[in-house]
Order: C-alpha cells, then sequence, then structure tokens
C-alpha cells in the first residue's frame, strides 16, 4: 500500500469576514482569525457569529479556521478566556492558537496549536510540546533552514513556519519592549511597535555613535522562493502574516503564495494541497506591489547583516530608478518602469524617505504634488502602484470545485448525479413521462448545455455524460433538477466536515526541558503553573508582564545584531570593544551579546 501523501497547507490572515472570504477564494488552505478577544492583535477581532459564517463558507472547501487566542492570562481572565475557547467551539472552529498552558489545563475538545509565541526555537522544547498533545508548533521567523530541519529531526509533530510579512525582531513571546515604554505588551495584543522607532547607539563613555535611526527595525519576510526547500526539511503549514492587512493586500498575496506552492507541489509527488478548488482571478499577482519592507530572507539562510531597514520603518516598494534633474516643477527619471498618474512615490535620503504622488507623466518627466526636497541622484522606489491596485480592487475572483454529472432520461422521468473531486455525491430525480425526443443529437446538446451551468455555486461542471438522449425533456427542468443538485451537495460537503469530540493524549512523564522559569517566561496564572510544575518544573518566578517595571531586565533577545548589522561583529576582530546603548528619548537599554549564540539582548537601563 502507497503511503499516504503529506497535506501542504497555505495558511493566511484574515483581519474580519470579508479578509476571509477573500482569501478562501485566493486559494488559503486555512485561515487565521481573531475572535472577541485574548489575541496577539487586539485591533483584529471578531464576534463568534461572525466567525461562524466564515467557518461555514470555508469548510465548504475543506479550509480549516483556527482562532488566534494567543495573549498571556491573567488569573481574573481564566474564566472568561475559556468561556470564549468553548463558543468557538461550539461554532466548529477547527484548532486554537495559544501561548498560555493555562489553555491546556482547561481539557478543551479542540486541536492546540502552540503559537510562535511559546518561543519555539528548540527541538527539546518543540518535541516537549508534541508529548504534551499540542497538534502543531509554530516556529519562531529567526530560525535557519538547518535549525528548522533539527527541529524535524527531533519530533513528527505539525510544523508552520513564516514565510510572509513583517517580522518581529525579538524572538517571539520574549520580547517585552514595548511593556518596558508603556502599560502596552506585546503579550497581551497591544504592541506599540516601539522597534520601529529612532534610536541612538552610544557608547558606556557618552559618545554617540549612530544618531536617529531605526536600529531595530529589520526588513520583512519572503520566502517565496524558497517553498520547496522547506517541504523538504519538513514543514507542512505556510503562513503568511498580516491579520491588520486589506483586502488588496490579502488577495494578491495570497494569489502569489498560492501559485508558489502549486508550482512546489508539482515536484513533491509524496504531497498534495490540503483543501479543493481552484481559483481564478483576473489580476497577476505581484507582492512587491503590496505593503513590504523590502522583503527578504531574514535569517533563513544563516546569520548575515543587510536585514536592517535603518532609514525608515516604512514599506519604500519596488525600486523604479533615481533622479536625473529637476526642475522647479518636476524632475526626469533614469529607469525603466512605467509610471503613471495616481502613483505613489519615495525618495531614500540620509535623514529617511520622501513621499509624494504623481500628478503627470510624460515619458520619463514626472510631474510630482510636491517637490520639496527632491534632488539629482536620489533613488525613487514606487510604493503604490495605481493601476495595479485598480486591477486587484475590480478583479472578479471566484474558487470552484470541480464536479462531473450524469444524467439518465427514460420513459418514466429524469435522475441526475453529481459528484465532486473529493466523491461526495448526490442524486436528484424527477419522475414524470417523456415523450420521444425529435432528434437525439439535439437533446444531448441541451442536457449538456444545462447539466454543465453552475450558476453561483461553489462548483464548476467540467463533465456532463448523458443516457437515454431518445428521450425528450425541457430545458426548464434540467435547470430545476441541476439547481437542486449542486444546492444539497454543497450541503452534503459541509456535513461531511463535522468533527468527532476531539480528545487530546498527554504524556504526563514529559519533562519540559528547565528546571526554573525566570519571569521572561511571563506565567501569570495558577492554570499555567499547575502545568509546568506537572511537568517538572521545580521553581516558577513571577511573570515580567505582570511586575510594575522592566527596569534591569532582559526586554528583548534577538538573532539580530546591531553589532553585525552596521560592521562591528566582536567575532571579527572589531576595534569598538565599548559597552554599547541604545537611547529613545528617556529609556535606554544595554546592548549584551551571546557571541557563542550569535544573539543580541537589551536590558531596560531607563531614566525613571
Amino acid at each position: 500500500m502507497d503511503a499516504p501523501k503529506r497535506n501542504i497547507e497555505l495558511l493566511c490572515p484574515a483581519r474580519d469576514y470579508r479578509a476571509a472570504i477573500a482569501a478562501i477564494d485566493c486559494g488559503a488552505d486555512a485561515l487565521y482569525i481573531g475572535a472577541a478577544g485574548f489575541g496577539a492583535r487586539r485591533a483584529a477581532t471578531n464576534t463568534t457569529e461572525d466567525i461562524a459564517r466564515v467557518v461555514d463558507y470555508a469548510h465548504l472547501f475543506g479550509v480549516k479556521v483556527f482562532v488566534t487566542l494567543n495573549t498571556i492570562l491573567y488569573e481574573s481572565e481564566l474564566a472568561e478566556a475559556e468561556r470564549l475557547a468553548r463558543e468557538l467551539i461550539a461554532v466548529g472552529v477547527d484548532a486554537l492558537i495559544v501561548q498560555d498552558m493555562a489553555y491546556f489545563e482547561m481539557n478543551l475538545p479542540i486541536p492546540l496549536h502552540a503559537s510562535t509565541q511559546m518561543y519555539n526555537m528548540a527541538p527539546d522544547t518543540s518535541r516537549f510540546l508534541e508529548e504534551c498533545g499540542f497538534e502543531r508548533v509554530i516556529l519562531e521567523r529567526a530560525l535557519s533552514l538547518d535549525e528548522i530541519r533539527a527541529i524535524r529531526e527531533a519530533t513528527t509533530v505539525d510544523l508552520e513556519c513564516f514565510v510572509h510579512g513583517a517580522i518581529c525582531v525579538g524572538h517571539s513571546g520574549r520580547c517585552y519592549l514595548s511593556r518596558s515604554q508603556s502599560s502596552r505588551s506585546g503579550n497581551r495584543g497591544e504592541c506599540s511597535q516601539p522597534c520601529r522607532l529612532t534610536y541612538d547607539l552610544v557608547t558606556e563613555r557618552g559618545e554617540t555613535l549612530i544618531k536617529g535611526k531605526h536600529l531595530l527595525s529589520v526588513k520583512d519576510f519572503d520566502l517565496s522562493e524558497r517553498i520547496g526547500d522547506l517541504i523538504d526539511a519538513g514543514i507542512m503549514s505556510f503562513k503568511i502574516e498580516g491579520r491588520l492587512k486589506d483586502d488588496n493586500y490579502i488577495k494578491n498575496v495570497v494569489s502569489h503564495y498560492r501559485r508558489a506552492i502549486d508550482r512546489a507541489l508539482a515536484t513533491h509527488p509524496d504531497c498534495r494541497r490540503a483543501s479543493v478548488g481552484r481559483s481564478e482571478i483576473e489580476f497577476t499577482p505581484d507582492p512587491k506591489k503590496s505593503f513590504s519592507r523590502d522583503g527578504g530572507e531574514y535569517m533563513f539562510m544563516g546569520k548575515r547583516a543587510g536585514v536592517a531597514s535603518l532609514l525608515t520603518p516604512k514599506a519604500v516598494g519596488e525600486y523604479i530608478g533615481c533622479v536625473a534633474t529637476v526642475t522647479k516643477r518636476d524632475f526626469r527619471l533614469v529607469g525603466r518602469h512605467t509610471l503613471n498618474a495616481g502613483d505613489g512615490l519615495c525618495f531614500i535620503t540620509n535623514e529617511g524617505i520622501l513621499g509624494t504622488n504623481i500628478n503627470r507623466v510624460e515619458g520619463n518627466t514626472i510631474e510630482p504634488n510636491r517637490m520639496e526636497g527632491i534632488k539629482p541622484g536620489m533613488e525613487v522606489y514606487r510604493n503604490y502602484d495605481h493601476r495595479f491596485t485598480q486591477s486587484v480592487e475590480r478583479s472578479r475572483i471566484r474558487r470552484a470545485i470541480d464536479a462531473v454529472c450524469l444524467l439518465r432520461l427514460n420513459s418514466d422521468g429524469i435522475t441526475a448525479r453529481y459528484t465532486d473531486e473529493e466523491g461526495y455525491s448526490v442524486e436528484v430525480t424527477r419522475s414524470t413521462a417523456l415523450d420521444s425526443a425529435k432528434s437525439a443529437e439535439k437533446m444531448r446538446a441541451v442536457a449538456v448545455e444545462q447539466m454543465a451551468k453552475s450558476g453561483d455555486s461553489i462548483f464548476r461542471v467540467t463533465q456532463v455524460d448523458v443516457e437515454g438522449c431518445e428521450w425528450f425533456t425541457t430545458a426548464k427542468l434540467l435547470a430545476e433538477v441541476r439547481r437542486e443538485a449542486l444546492s444539497r451537495l454543497a450541503v452534503e460537503r459541509f456535513n461531511g466536515h463535522a468533527h468527532a469530540r476531539y480528545v487530546r493524549v498527554e504524556n504526563t512523564a514529559a519533562l519540559y526541558p528547565l528546571k526554573e522559569l525566570t519571569p521572561r517566561h511571563n506565567v501569570v496564572n495558577s492554570l499555567a503553573q499547575r502545568f509546568y510544575t506537572r511537568h517538572g518544573v521545580e521553581r516558577i518566578e513571577r511573570g515580567l508582564d505582570s511586575m510594575p517595571t522592566t527596569l534591569g531586565y532582559e526586554v528583548m533577545e534577538s538573532s539580530y545584531c546591531i553589532r553585525r548589522e552596521i560592521g562591528e561583529c566582536l567575532k571579527r576582530g572589531t576595534k569598538l570593544r565599548d559597552e554599547l546603548y541604545i537611547e529613545h528619548g528617556r529609556h535606554r537599554y544595554k546592548l549584551k551579546f551571546d557571541c557563542a549564540k550569535c544573539r543580541m539582548s537589551l536590558i531596560d537601563c531607563s531614566k525613571e
């Protein structure tokens, strides 16, 4: 018997119901969406009723719906969090993405996915999560391909990784930078994104080495050319970041990754797509046309420099060319791209970026709506392509499931059987006396035409076989039977997705890799404490998010390193041996370098 094929999943974000439908129609195999609370994106919440609507549509295509309940929970929130979780389970969501081990103690009858906020970076912790009964481990964005392979070798659990979008410069779940500057915490879904601010780099002697640069702002992710490598490394779910992104972003980026994954599947016969239905779109996807901070591969091929965007934390878009000459009202561009009125441009300067829109284009001469600051030699980027955006907005998008029809005609009536690509089938019969057809060929042609129509259903009828063409029936009756059959087939598909009650199997003898948990592990409730104690942890310190101050504590750990980025790596013989700090206003952080692990940490030394 042949081994079962591995399911490969394109996992897409959904800000709301509209974005969810767009993602499904463009080819998502699964969605992740925020509920009414306890999600790591406080600005992306949805009612349980809206999530139920998403589930109903998604399940028609075998698309799964995962809900993000991935913040830490305080003791006073445990009952409400459990109530919400059970409410979501009742409407048929497929899994919960969680950070806090309290959910594990609630005995919820649904698969749990270990959020990237669980600091999933090592084989031993990933293996522990598998032994505890987590269905999936979501990996940290900063892992290299070799590190992913090592985790796969140590586990059999489903592995999910991010492939596109923004990167948290701090290791997920261990970043308290926002909490150190305000009451807002990323572990509570309210990150203020202080990593995108400007900082000064200073020495312990007070010398300013770099002033006013975005020293912690790293470029976005784009691993669309690495899908095959990741499949070979054991990844089964490919995740697009962006639960706050608009519908055009979703349509464009999801369509791009659908094509990339389908290309990879064509060369991996041991794998198959995780859902069904072919998507039809009327535009050519291009991720460079959507919001992106100059997407790259970050640490995928190992630690490297050139991953930061020191001049701006914003999306600069696609490179267009450079400014050749300037007049009072326009400039001439050296470049090969075609620009249009309505496009948005930005110009790179030593102080940051300038932005403007185009009023008029004549050849390589561009008239923007403002000329202030534009100088010869400046690099030009297009961060808004007006025509492309319009093409995405106006594109008709449809996802449909292939089905075939067998129509039988006889003297006593007609029977139509529709069967879809997964084998779901329905049969509809009309008992009525039929007369002989004047022309069997004409009857066949009418029958094929009518039964092949699919209207606004979720099906695409690819084949119609007709038996008994010597009998005549009306196009009206055929259409009536077809509509009923396709409607019933959709119901059959929906009912076929019903879940059996999920029972988690936990290896209670599994030991957590550490005996002591520090404040950075962020255990702040009794249920999480009970979980870790049961699995061998002997000492648990109070979680950092529950403390009144972060002063003196490590508030970020990162695979990104400022020294490496500016060419002053300690492992490569730098002359800069001073202790280094970064400062923004009254906030000051000591930089700590672990050269053995090639990591950088920030210690909060801010002024009171």
